[in-house]
């Protein structure tokens, strides 16, 4: 794992998706700490043309960690690993969970950067952070399939989350919570302690994903994330 995502884990960072340089760069001069790539008009997790993604990394200059989304093959990982980014995220769906041979082949088509996506539709998550860290992934993340009205903490109960996020330190994986979050969602999300919080939406224009990235809801986010650098300024 990189030494970068090696943090306090009380305090997570912000990921903010976007889909193109224009809007990478809004979310880097509004402070994002992880600017990552996929294109929301193709579902929860659609992967952008490789060239838009090289624009992207070229655009945000290493001024925050880059991530982007590639579907689930190795084929398909290794070639969004060369686009420079940082990490590479990966969805596993229902079936890919059962296809635990199959994750190390992922894995190593982008070593030591491949992230797990997994669903929050699909069930409990934690029991899989054990094949994923043995398998070489990076982190893990839970995100919701559907981006039409339940958030994340609609579909897993604390306890589940807690668990979740629980299991990936204790096996080496940064872990992240993203699915349609919204600003008021941080403060109950950051007591199980992931390194990340992912949003779209609900830091789009009008709250819809598939408006451009609004920089004043990328600020509002990092004042509730980081309440006592505010107090301290």
């Amino acid at each position: 794992m990189s030494a970068s995502l090696v943090q306090d884990p009380a305090e997570p960072r912000l990921l903010v998706s976007v889909r193109d340089p224009a809007e990478a760069e809004a979310a880097r001069l509004a402070g994002a700490d992880l600017i990552d790539a996929k294109d929301p008009d193709r579902g929860a997790l659609g992967a952008l043309d490789p060239a838009i993604v090289r624009e992207i990394v070229v655009r945000v200059a290493g001024a925050a960690e880059t991530s982007a989304v590639a579907d689930p093959a190795a084929s398909a990982v290794a070639a969004m690993a060369a686009t420079g980014v940082d990490w590479v995220k990966a969805g596993l769906d229902a079936t890919c969970r059962r296809d635990l041979a199959a994750f190390g082949d992922l894995a190593a088509a982008a070593p030591g950067r491949l992230i797990a996506v997994l669903f929050a539709e699909d069930g409990p998550a934690a029991a899989l952070v054990p094949a994923l860290a043995a398998a070489g992934f990076a982190g893990a993340m839970i995100d919701t399939a559907g981006k039409r009205g339940a958030r994340l903490p609609d579909l897993v109960g604390p306890e589940d989350l807690a668990t979740f996020t629980a299991a990936c330190r204790r096996h080496g994986l940064m872990s992240g919570l993203a699915g349609s979050l919204r600003v008021i969602d941080i403060a109950v999300l950051r007591a199980h302690r992931p390194d990340y919080l992912g949003f779209r939406g609900g830091l789009c224009r009008e709250f819809d994903r598939r408006n451009g990235i609004d920089p004043l809801r990328v600020a509002e986010a990092l004042r509730v994330l980081r309440p006592d650098r505010r107090d301290a300024a």
